[in-house]
């Protein structure tokens, strides 16, 4: 009985703690051959990061023995990196751990001002410093703290400068330059216990960025989009996977829908640099989203449907042909669309459709200037979505499939009802299709980094996800911002991080 007891215990937690269990909508995974990208698109950023960056001054004091003098003391100010060779960089994945940074064979050429005082003597110039045999290690630790965040720490930091050669300039470089060498060793003592300081005082910098980031981004009136982590990074020997929510909200409500998402798992490939799978669960919290903020209620008045027909020629014909049979539509009318339920997404290989359930009425005002319902009537409209990239934003495109009607209520007689039957799946495809489409290509903003765009991208529609493989591009002069909220306002110069509001 015993052994039974604990085995029911057993078995309720194992539900329990799958019952608890979140999964994410969104997946994005980053493999070797980003960080391979980034190794060289780094260079860019860091070149300009510490050409505007502020170098501690280095101060000491030192004895020359042989010119018998007891100490001279020694400022460098102004210091400025000029150029900077790192021949042997890399960036690897460590399971479980992190992202170990690797550089060697460095060189750096640094300019500075100089003073230097002696009980014999004391001047002030410019000089020349070259930095050669640098090295460095450590290992980015990615995490997500409370509010789901993306959070960065180094650890196990070790910076070393083998060498350093100080040329000074000026009238008395000659003589300078002849004590030159036993100045160098300090200098070098000095800057090897300043450079992992330095490093990690700019990886705070950036993780008190990344704290302030904002995971809610505003996609519209009537959305938004929740981007949060829900758990730390996994990294794997060949990628790092991250867990988005990937939820939309109605913009004043941020209660979850009413179904959680399931657990789906992105193919082992490594061709691209970065693979985003999203769920059908993203596209459904969309759906919910939109019809209980009221956006598939439509009103079009007479104008409005014109206006659309006329941009689709193609069917303006075979419409105002049939629209020409109904006298009563002689007069202005609209029509309104109300979705009677969310739309229904389905996501299977090489196909993605969008059921939409609604109500719709051709309504025209009397002369008394009532609103008199000329037909009303419940449909199911199947359409096909259609996807591509565009920038950094994932683009739908709808198109009618299929256009069910059930049975019609109207104060009229069943020949006319039978009329409108046929106009209104053209009325559907095209005039509210494309009013939908234009819409739609806002897109949807994909989570993206400061400057860095899509290019080679591709959407696949797998079972129950979508998969966009996508390599990686960094442009300096890249006009348009990111469009992951947050990401934009990066500042990597003179070690200031602001964030900047989104436009």
């Amino acid at each position: 009985m015993v052994q039974i007891l604990w085995g029911c215990f057993l078995l309720w937690n194992l539900y329990i703690s799958s019952a608890q269990t979140i999964y994410p909508g969104i997946k994005a995974r980053a493999t070797q051959r980003a960080l391979d990208y980034g190794v060289q698109a780094g260079m860019d950023v860091i070149e300009q990061m510490v050409k505007e960056r502020n170098i501690p001054d280095l101060k000491g004091s030192e004895s020359l023995e042989f010119l018998k003098v007891e100490y001279v003391n020694y400022n460098f100010s102004n210091i400025k990196i000029h150029a900077f060779s790192f021949p042997n960089s890399s960036l690897a994945f460590v399971p479980g751990v992190g992202i170990k940074a690797l550089t060697n064979h460095g060189s750096v050429n640094l300019s500075t001002n100089w003073d230097v005082k002696s009980p014999l003597f004391q001047d002030t110039g410019a000089a020349d410093l070259f930095l050669s045999g640098v090295y460095f290690t450590g290992i980015l630790i990615l995490a997500r703290n409370d509010f789901g965040h993306p959070t960065l720490e180094l650890q196990d930091c070790y910076a070393q400068v083998s060498h350093a050669h100080v040329s000074f300039s000026g009238e008395l470089s000659v003589l300078y330059n002849s004590f030159a060498e036993p100045m160098e060793k300090p200098i070098l003592k000095n800057m090897n216990e300043m450079l992992c300081p330095i490093i990690m005082g700019e990886v705070e910098a950036l993780n008190a960025n990344l704290s302030m980031l904002e995971v809610l981004t505003k996609i519209d009136n009537y959305t938004i989009l929740d981007y949060s982590l829900i758990s730390s990074p996994e990294i794997t020997e060949n990628y790092v996977d991250l867990d988005l929510k990937g939820t939309f909200y109605p913009l004043e409500n941020l209660t979850d829908p009413p179904f959680s998402p399931a657990p789906f798992v992105l193919p082992e490939r490594s061709d691209s640099m970065l693979y985003v799978g999203i769920s059908e669960y993203f596209f459904k919290s969309a759906s919910f989203a939109y019809f209980t903020s009221g956006a598939f209620n439509v009103t079009l008045s007479t104008k409005e449907i014109s206006s659309h027909l006329v941009r689709n020629s193609q069917g303006i014909g075979n419409v105002l042909s049939r629209l020409a049979e109904i006298s009563i539509l002689s007069q202005p009318f609209m029509v309104r669309i109300m979705a009677t339920e969310p739309p229904v997404i389905s996501l299977l290989p090489g196909n993605f459709t969008l059921d939409i359930p609604a109500s719709i009425m051709i309504l025209t005002e009397t002369e008394n200037s009532t609103v008199e319902t000329i037909v009303s009537m419940d449909f199911v409209a199947s359409t096909s979505v259609g996807l591509v990239i565009l920038g950094q934003r994932l683009i739908c495109s709808l198109s009618l499939n299929r256009f069910r009607l059930s049975l019609p209520e109207s104060n009229r007689s069943n020949i006319e009802v039978l009329r409108f039957e046929n106009i209104l799946s053209s009325i559907l495809h095209f005039g509210i299709l494309p009013l939908a489409n234009a819409k739609l290509q806002q897109g949807f903003p994909l989570p993206n980094p400061h400057k860095i765009s899509f290019v080679n991208s591709d959407v696949e529609v797998l079972e129950h996800f979508i998969l966009i493989s996508t390599d990686l591009k960094y442009e300096t002069s890249l006009k348009h911002p990111p469009s992951f909220h947050g990401w934009e306002g990066l500042n990597l110069i003179s070690g200031q991080w602001k964030e900047k509001s989104a436009p």
